[in-house]
């Protein structure tokens, strides 16, 4: 009948010691010694991040609005890429016909809606001149020349 040995049986007497000053060098090795100052400044740089967003909301008072703000802020949904049948932004040949018409009548159809697009245009905010503001700024992207009423 053959005897189970254990592995750390067999192990001879100089593997064991030769495992013992291994284990006691790294322990000396780890445990000695100044301990590590840290440089906070340092951390702190190497974790900042590579890119920062700000954002910061700008309210414009109504009535106070340039043209480009209000098309920005309602118009561009529609107008830029021309849903919906409006004419598409700076598109002479589709606003040719609107900027005959003249600005007074292109004023009216925005503050009362037409067709598709809903009175001011959808933004119920807008004053009388916030829209002219913005029907000058569309039609002159079309080759119009009004002139558009001043910021006070």
């Amino acid at each position: 009948m053959s005897r189970a040995r254990s592995p750390f049986t067999e192990m001879r007497p100089s593997r064991r010691a030769l495992s013992v000053v291994a284990l006691l060098a790294t322990a000396l090795a780890f445990g000695c010694g100044k301990k590590a100052e840290i440089d906070h400044e340092l951390s702190a740089s190497l974790i900042q991040p590579v890119a920062r967003v700000e954002m910061k909301v700008v309210e414009v008072a109504a009535g106070n609005r340039t043209g480009e703000q209000v098309y920005q802020a309602v118009c561009t949904v529609c107008h830029a890429a021309g849903l919906l049948e409006s004419p598409a932004t700076g598109n002479a040949e589709q606003w040719a016909e609107r900027i005959a018409k003249g600005l007074e009548v292109n004023v009216a159809s925005v503050i009362n809606g037409l067709g598709n697009m809903p009175p001011r245009g959808g933004g119920a905010d807008l004053t009388d001149t916030e829209v002219e503001r913005a029907v000058v700024y569309l039609l002159n992207t079309a080759g119009g020349s009004f002139t558009e009423p001043p910021v006070e």
